[in-house]
């Protein structure tokens, strides 16, 4: 879908969400912890809602919320960004959009 592209793309650090989704929370506190205030963009709250979502699993996310992206890219859900951050790999995808120092 266009509007999942344009929004990934003007913006460095992404998470389509769900305003009541706990995962979405979870990993929003995460971004924060580690120095980086992501856009975070709730699907709930748009009148495109269901096609964003449906966009976000045909783009091959897992889980269509949260979807994460990074320069443009996707990432994926949680359990990718998770992976990511215990293998180490995370921050320094992060770094550019860090605004304090960890």
């Amino acid at each position: 879908m266009d509007k999942v592209a344009r929004v990934a793309s003007e913006n460095g650090l992404v998470i389509f969400s769900k305003s009541t989704c706990c995962l979405c929370y979870a990993v929003n506190i995460l971004f924060q912890e580690l120095g980086v205030t992501p856009y975070v963009h709730e699907i709930d709250h748009d009148p495109e809602g269901k096609e964003i979502e449906k966009a976000l699993t045909r783009m091959g996310c897992n889980a269509p919320i949260p979807a994460i992206f990074i320069n443009g890219k996707l990432v994926g859900s949680t359990n990718e960004v998770m992976s990511l951050h215990l293998s180490g790999a995370l921050i320094p995808l992060l770094r550019p959009y860090q605004t304090t120092t960890n």
